[in-house]
């Protein structure tokens, strides 16, 4: 099964493509979308839209597993954050691809076991787990890694009736 994992934004959206069989994980591709501060924000969704569009066509993941925000002090990145989130869910819908959302709880306990664990932790697991040469990077970019890690251990979960 190949997932996608996305961690949004409108700045940098962080993507991961994994292919899951067994027990055993491959990374196939990942890295991060980037648009620049001086563009207008539509301009900067659009280029969001389209390059997730074609990685999406590229690799024709099973799933695309996605982050949910969580942000509980600055509401004005909340929302700016969020029509990035908005155009990934789209660009999922579009292509006819079954979207899973997953808290950032919910991600760092499938990947390290505790659902409060530090960034780092997370970072340091994807690499063993992805059997990476390093930690990907920006962080956006091992964030999306983990929650299509994340999926395959909860659709594998679902898939056993657990």
């Amino acid at each position: 099964m190949i997932i996608m994992g996305i961690d949004p934004g409108f700045a940098i959206t962080g993507y991961g493509i994994v292919k899951y069989e067994g027990n055993r994980f491959t990374p196939v591709d990942y890295g991060a979308i980037t648009t620049e501060s001086s563009m207008e924000l539509p301009k900067r969704l659009l280029i969001l839209h389209n390059d997730l569009m074609e990685i999406i066509e590229k690799y024709k993941p099973a799933a695309i597993s996605i982050e949910e925000l969580f942000f509980n002090k600055n509401i004005k990145t909340a929302l700016a954050v969020g029509h990035g989130r908005g155009v990934a869910v789209l660009a999922a819908a579009q292509s006819g691809i079954d979207v899973f959302e997953y808290t950032p709880i919910q991600v760092k306990q499938s990947i390290v076991g505790y659902g409060r664990a530090e960034k780092a932790q997370v970072q340091q697991m994807v690499k063993a787990i992805l059997n990476l040469p390093a930690i990907p990077k920006p962080d956006d970019v091992a964030d999306a890694l983990a929650v299509a890690v994340c999926h395959a251990h909860s659709y594998k979960m679902k898939s056993y009736g657990l």
